[in-house]
This record gives C-alpha cells, structure tokens and sequence, in this order.
C-alpha cells in the first residue's frame, strides 16, 4: 500500500500533469470505488466543468481541490493514476476516467478495486469521513512528544499496532513502522504503556526522520507501486529491515526476523530490538 512518501510523490507529480486543467466530463466504470455522492451519475455531474486547482494530501490521501469541491482519493493497495493522450486505449482495470478539455484523460486504475473517492464540498473535507478522525502526521506541529506520550501511555496495545493507527498518527503504514521501529531500538511486540517519554520521543524523531528521508528518495518501490508517472520510488535500496527477512542487519549483522503482530508481517533484529523483560511504569 502506498503510504505518506508515495503519495506525496504521486501528489507532487500529479500537481505538473493536471493542476490547472479543467474536466469535461468524467466515466465511472467501476461505481464502488464512489463513496460519496452515493450515485456515481451525480459524481459525474458534479465533476464537470470543474478545474484542478491545487492538489494537496493529508497522511496517504489525496485532496484535488477543485472549483466547488473538493476529491478525497485512497489508493489503498494498489491504485494508480496515470496522464493519457488522446486516443490512447483504456486499459484494464481502469474504473474512473476524467476526461479533460484540452483531450488527454486522467485515469484511476486500481486492480483490486479498494480504492476510495469522496467528493465533498469545499470546507466540509476535514469535518466528516473520511479525514475527520484522522490523528496529526508527523511532521505537523501538534505531533509533539508530549502528545504521543500521552497517547501512547494510555494504551495497552502493542507499539506496533498503534503507529498503524491513523487516528494516532496519520501517514505511517506498514513498511515506514518496521523501519520506525529499527531505528529506534524498540521491538514491535513493546506495549504503548510500558515506553518511557524519552523512548516516545526517540520513536517520533525516528518516524520523522525516516518519512523524510524517504520523500527524498521518492517513496519504496513494493511490487507494483510507481509513480504517476510511471516511475518507481528508490527508499527500498536503504530499507533495514522491511522485506530484508533472513538477510544480515546491516548494523549489527545477526539475522533478519519476520513474525506477525496484529496480522500484520513485522521485520525485526532481535540483537538491535530487544524485547523489555519488565514493565517501566
């Protein structure tokens, strides 16, 4: 799944393909991915006429602002936009297509079809779904140590279960908490309650310093995840742990370790993250 570095590139990306041009109409070939209006006959009335004009994204969503409203769009595992010419072929698994007026067409494709869009009225997207409940992204001024301690020590729950919780923290996904986690010297299976405030705060230095690297780089290239432009993020060439199972920590050397937590594939060095033997109250 795309997480916050991917979707900023894409974002970025999609600013140089579309921002400034106006739809003329728009196709929904696949009405599911339409959560709000709940018919996919007002979406497209509402979509025409309408000119991107800034494209924005809080934690993994996309916000194309338009004239009157605003598109809320989850990629989820595997969505993707694409800038097409005119007269290209639609292809295959493509469910919304809006058709510009100067006669190219931006396209969602989406294979497994969980993809999302909400289109809201403008002022209204952070007040209901799905942003509303959405926590700070760590590199928002109310993500301080001081609130992620206080969450944090309310909580039971693993530390690796809640950085996946978008209403803790928005943005982090699977890949960026295992390498969060490295970095820090935590192990996944450490409950929120039992991390002091300096271990919290260590872990947030950790999750900012880890997404801006990997914005640098341009996102992790995961099976089929590129760009909207069609080309791959680089962050995978410096990954410590994610997809690295049974290979060498690069610091340490000892081996590699995949478990699950949460139903959720964990990579880990259990000589870089050892496991508390007792509870710090």
């Amino acid at each position: 799944m795309p997480e916050l570095p991917e979707v900023e590139t894409i974002k970025e990306t999609l600013k140089l393909l579309v921002q400034g041009k106006t739809i003329e109409k728009a196709d929904v070939l696949w009405a599911n991915i339409i959560k709000q209006p709940d018919d996919a006959e007002i979406f497209k009335h509402l979509l025409e006429g309408q000119t991107f004009q800034q494209i924005k994204r809080k934690g993994k969503f996309l916000l194309f602002y338009l004239d009157e409203y605003v598109l809320v769009s989850h990629l989820r595992m595997e969505g993707k936009y694409r800038l097409h010419q005119p007269g290209e072929e639609i292809e295959k698994h493509t469910h919304v297509v809006f058709h510009l007026k100067n006669g190219e067409t931006l396209r969602y494709n989406d294979v497994r079809k969980f993809g999302t869009m909400h289109l809201l009225a403008k002022g209204s997207e952070f007040t209901q779904a799905p942003l509303a409940a959405l926590g700070p992204e760590p590199f928002e001024e109310a993500f301080t140590t001081d609130y992620f301690y206080e969450k944090l020590k309310k909580s039971s729950r693993f530390i690796k279960t809640a950085l996946l919780d978008q209403n803790l923290v928005t943005g982090l996904g699977n890949i960026y908490v295992d390498e969060t986690l490295f970095r820090s010297g935590i192990h996944p299976l450490t409950k929120c309650n039992e991390l002091t405030k300096k271990e919290a705060s260590v872990i947030r230095s950790a999750a900012i310093e880890t997404l801006q690297e990997a914005v640098k780089a341009g996102g992790t290239t995961i099976r089929s995840y590129v760009d909207s432009q069609g080309n791959m993020g680089m962050f995978q060439q410096v990954l410590y742990v994610y997809g690295q199972d049974k290979k060498p920590c690069k610091t340490c050397g000892e081996e590699i370790i995949k478990m699950k937590v949460g139903g959720r594939g964990t990579h880990l060095c259990l000589h870089c993250q050892p496991q508390k033997k007792v509870n710090v109250l």
